[in-house]
């Protein structure tokens, strides 16, 4: 199986359990691991013959601005809407979704979820 990564996707939205968070926003990291075949598209040089990682990274931005209380929620929305895109051309996802700064009561960087799905 081959892979393409989107790494180090960043973005502010409104996601978390108190609605303070929801409201004021913060930022996010996502990295994304798609396994798919990509001998033809090596072979061809030709787009047509992969899968479109442009559109991969507009499906992620749509779904990480929608409000939701857990990562774990965005997370499958977006491995569900990726799988819908992209059909059996996709036949893995991998997610890691992180919450920069989240609001324990101490100094953490990052909260992150990993989610992963077959085809």
């Amino acid at each position: 199986m081959d892979y393409i990564l989107l790494e180090d996707m960043r973005f502010f939205a409104h996601h978390g359990v108190f609605e303070e968070e929801r409201r004021v926003g913060n930022y996010f990291t996502v990295d994304l691991k798609l396994g798919t075949s990509l001998s033809a598209a090596a072979e061809s040089d030709n787009l047509i013959d992969t899968l479109n990682y442009g559109v991969a990274y507009e499906i992620v931005k749509k779904e990480m601005a929608v409000p939701s209380k857990l990562l774990e929620h965005v997370a499958r929305r977006i491995i569900d809407a990726l799988f819908d895109e992209f059909g059996r051309q996709l036949a893995s996802v991998e997610i890691r979704l992180s919450k920069h700064n989240p609001p324990l009561g101490g100094e953490v960087g990052k909260a992150t979820v990993i989610l992963s799905r077959e085809n």
